[in-house]
């Protein structure tokens, strides 16, 4: 199941908060903020997807993510590369590194990372 935009913004923050009530959550935002009916109507949509849950206390809830961020993107990548590149981590990276304008430096971190996992399957 995935986020409509407007739901991932709110989970990115929900996310760096850890926990938050409504409060926290309207805080967290840039201005204008949004409408605090508008974020309720989010979480709600959130908790019935099974992405956000919440503590009682008194009137208040708490709110906290039951889904970590790594795994949320790393299922959407996962996704593109199944769904546009044929499966294909290659192609992916083929396109990733020719059409994202990276430079030399760049590269060369990536080169790096690959070369770090490389070792790690070796043993």
């Amino acid at each position: 199941m995935q986020l409509s935009n407007s739901e991932e913004q709110l989970m990115e923050h929900l996310w760096k908060l850890e926990k938050a009530f409504m409060k926290d959550l309207l805080e967290s935002f840039p201005e204008p903020k949004p409408a605090t009916t508008t974020v309720a109507t989010l979480l709600k949509r959130m908790i019935d997807k099974n992405f956000v849950a919440y503590n009682e206390f008194g009137n208040s809830r708490e709110y906290y993510p039951l889904v970590k961020k790594e795994d949320y993107f790393s299922k959407h990548v996962n996704g593109l590369i199944k769904n546009f590149f044929n499966d294909s981590a290659s192609q992916f990276a083929s396109f990733f590194t020719t059409s994202t304008n990276l430079s030399q430096k760049e590269l060369e971190e990536l080169k790096k990372i690959i070369d770090v996992e490389l070792q790690k399957k070796k043993k």
